[in-house]
């Protein structure tokens, strides 16, 4: 059994930081590729970025690149955003989510993803 549990969410005001953590359960932590995608209210939920198994490859959202960066640390079994230059807009669940077999022409899907957390509330005040 994964289980995948987020942290770090809460609120910030506008051009602050936060740095999400998603730490993940098992062994095979480093053969997933993992992505963290958001949900604001009355929204479907959006990729926002995701990262290869080995980390040599990262993928963004237009609406975060240049703001946002996600990393992983595989052994702590941890992936991370880091979130600069927050706006309003923002404002969602963040969830991160594990892929136990990547493919590059979907990562931005959400069915993709095999695995997901129960999610963290970020809000960004103006």
């Amino acid at each position: 059994q994964v289980q995948l549990v987020e942290s770090g969410g809460g609120l910030v005001q506008a051009g602050g930081s936060l740095r999400l953590s998603c730490a993940v359960s098992g062994r095979t932590f480093s053969s997933y590729a993992m992505g963290w995608f958001r949900q604001a209210p009355g929204k479907e939920r959006e990729f926002v970025a995701a990262i290869s198994w080995s980390g040599s490859r990262t993928y963004y959202a237009d609406s975060v690149k240049g703001r946002f960066t996600i990393s992983r640390d595989n052994a702590k079994n941890t992936v991370y955003l880091q979130m600069n230059r927050l706006k309003p807009e923002d404002t969602a669940v963040y969830y991160c989510a594990a892929d136990r077999i990547f493919n590059a022409g979907s990562y931005y899907s959400a069915p993709e993803y095999d695995y997901w957390g129960q999610g963290t509330q970020v809000t960004v005040s103006s």
